[in-house]
């Protein structure tokens, strides 16, 4: 059984959280992956860093053009991770744009994640039309669930269609807007929130977009399965460092 399935089937919201590999530092992956677990969290979405990052705010983008510049690539990210499996158990997720796995082969992408355990990949402009048509053959036969995200805007039909070729979650982003924007939800969010509940999918929803602190979090998870935090986390890693990955999970927990 893939872990996010056993993960999504356990009791509790879970705690998901993102980060760019190679950021701060291009060594600092496995370590921070490592301190994660070890706080609690249930989750990880590792972030490939991509030039163009489109749907990704001010924080992440900076992020990502400094593991760039740290030399981060492809290569390196599945070298830093081939012996994850041996220290890390919670489901590992690589989040990135659709171009660099194209560059790198989508099936030698495929199959390099499954030989260093990665459970699945989150890629925000691969239309599901075309992941449907396309490349869900080769992710199944690989063990990799794609997780597709929605939206406020996401149309009844679309969110059902996305609900039947999915496993594992739904990426519930809370808004239209990019990562690490906004204050807080109001009544918008959390009436989007209750009118996904209610539509009774066959896959459980984890919000993205804008949680941020404890308050955030119990507001996402009131309806959801969980939450995932990134720009956020990537902030506490900026101002203070790797070593502090405890203090930032217990400010959400």
């Amino acid at each position: 059984m893939n872990r996010i399935t056993e993960k999504m089937a356990a009791e509790g919201k879970l705690l998901s959280i993102y980060f760019t590999a190679g950021y701060p530092a291009l060594n600092d992956t496995l370590k921070i992956i490592q301190d994660l677990e070890k706080n609690g969290v249930d989750m990880i979405e590792i972030g490939l860093p991509f030039s163009d990052p489109l749907a990704d705010g001010p924080t992440i983008q900076k992020s990502s053009t400094k593991a760039l510049k740290n030399g981060m690539t492809s290569e390196i990210l599945f070298e830093q991770l081939k012996d994850i499996r041996e220290s890390v158990s919670i489901p590992l997720i690589i989040m990135g744009y659709f171009n660099p796995m194209l560059q790198y082969g989508v099936e030698a992408f495929c199959k390099k994640c499954q030989e260093i355990g990665i459970d699945g990949l989150i890629i925000p402009d691969l239309p599901v039309d075309v992941y449907h048509e396309e490349c869900q053959e080769t992710f199944e036969k690989y063990g990799l669930f794609n997780v597709f995200l929605i939206t406020p805007q996401t149309s009844e039909e679309r969110i059902r269609f996305i609900d039947k070729i999915s496993k594992g979650f739904i990426y519930m982003v809370s808004s239209a807007s990019v990562t690490g924007s906004g204050k807080g939800f109001g009544s918008v969010q959390t009436d989007y929130f209750e009118r996904i509940s209610a539509m009774r999918l066959s896959n459980p929803q984890i919000v993205g977009f804008g949680i941020k602190d404890s308050v955030t979090f119990q507001q996402a998870t009131k309806t959801a399965k969980g939450a995932i935090i990134g720009s956020a986390f990537i902030k506490h890693l900026t101002e203070h460092g790797v070593n502090s990955i405890a203090v930032f999970v217990q400010m959400i927990r």
